[in-house]
């Protein structure tokens, strides 16, 4: 294998589409072209004609869209896209079916296969889909997984555990660092009045994400607003059960904002919250950028990575998923006492630069990519 690779990635979305894996898979592109890779990223179109563009140095290939099944994006273009492509290494990011199966149909070795997360809702699709996913994970040279959990864990990957790396995420956490006078403006400026506190969310708005609980838990913490970035299936009834619940007026539902906004966000809360109900979530990318701006996290114990991620009273809290009460008594008891607080997110802040490295991220992809030629 050449020093300067041919980077295919295959995956259904790219940013401006908003989510973890979205932006992981962006974030990597672009590390490994800055290193001097020639990457192609191939995914879906949101709508209209297939098109390539240049972004950030990574070529972006968005095929046409023909329909979304189980929320499966289908696309004959990718499909075509994928058999005429003759990269150095191909990366599937799993799971997404068509890009898989479509791999197993055209595509040529190495291959390096990140598995991002079980498929959990839709367990009809998946036992049709089984057989051709071992076949899959037997054609990958490695099998990436981003927590001990998945790793170890996934009953999807014990067939090819010998062949499976651990290569946790990595961000940048110092654009998460602001200056002093940056933290007044953006608190003066995103920080509801009258708050007693404030907890934060970021990430696509979807039902495994577990938001009902939060908005149910507002009711019990009086003064405690809460901030919303994201947009996502389940927006509607999330309004509408916040507006039953008497708490709409101290939710702030701030959409999709540019990744330059973010920090700022952060910067005005006081409390990370992921209250995810089932192990569709698999890490919690976002909690990673909140730890990286010294926020103490509360997440739910799910047996997933996100309890890797967030460590029970050394990054911040666990709480039973489902639980509004625990939740609130979690989120309050961090609001009430500046000083654990602060000492949480301060672990938290060491924990994100410490472990979740963008820079070790790519070392250990490359390693990878190599292995997998080898």
């Amino acid at each position: 294998m050449t020093d300067r690779l041919r980077v295919l990635h295959v995956y259904k979305d790219y940013p401006p589409v908003f989510g973890g894996i979205e932006h992981h898979v962006r974030d990597l592109a672009e590390a490994q072209s800055a290193g001097g890779d020639d990457v192609t990223v191939l995914v879906t179109a949101t709508r209209g004609p297939t098109t390539v563009a240049i972004e950030h140095g990574v070529r972006v290939i968005r095929a046409r869209r023909v329909t979304t099944v189980a929320s499966t994006p289908l696309s004959f273009a990718l499909v075509r896209t994928l058999a005429a492509a003759r990269p150095d290494v191909t990366h599937l990011h799993s799971p997404y079916p068509l890009g898989e199966a479509a791999w197993l149909a055209f595509g040529r070795p190495p291959m390096v296969l990140s598995y991002h997360a079980d498929i959990v809702r839709q367990r009809r699709l998946l036992r049709l889909w089984q057989p051709w996913q071992r076949r899959v994970l037997a054609g990958a040279g490695r099998v990436l997984a981003a927590s001990p959990a998945v790793a170890a864990g996934s009953p999807t990957l014990a067939a090819v555990r010998h062949k499976v790396a651990l290569v946790p995420y990595g961000i940048d956490a110092d654009r998460f660092v602001l200056s002093p006078a940056a933290v007044d403006a953006a608190r003066r400026r995103l920080r509801p009045a009258g708050a007693r506190g404030v907890v934060a969310f970021v990430g696509r708005l979807r039902y495994y994400k577990g938001l009902h609980v939060l908005v149910e838990a507002l009711d019990r913490m009086p003064d405690v607003h809460a901030l919303i970035v994201g947009t996502g299936p389940e927006g509607e009834a999330l309004r509408a059960a916040a507006a039953a619940g008497g708490v709409a007026g101290r939710i702030h539902w701030l959409g999709d904002v540019a990744d330059a906004e973010l920090p700022a966000v952060l910067a005005a809360a006081d409390v990370y919250c992921l209250p995810a109900t089932a192990k569709s979530e698999a890490f919690g990318i976002a909690m990673l950028e909140a730890m990286a701006a010294g926020l103490p996290i509360v997440s739910t114990e799910l047996g997933t990575g996100t309890s890797w991620v967030n460590q029970a009273d050394v990054t911040g809290r666990v709480v039973p998923p489902g639980d509004a009460a625990a939740l609130a008594g979690a989120i309050m008891g961090l609001v009430g006492a500046a000083g654990t607080r602060a000492a949480l997110g301060a672990a938290a802040r060491q924990r994100a630069v410490g472990t979740f490295s963008r820079p070790a991220m790519v070392s250990a992809v490359r390693a990878a990519y190599t292995a997998a030629a080898g």
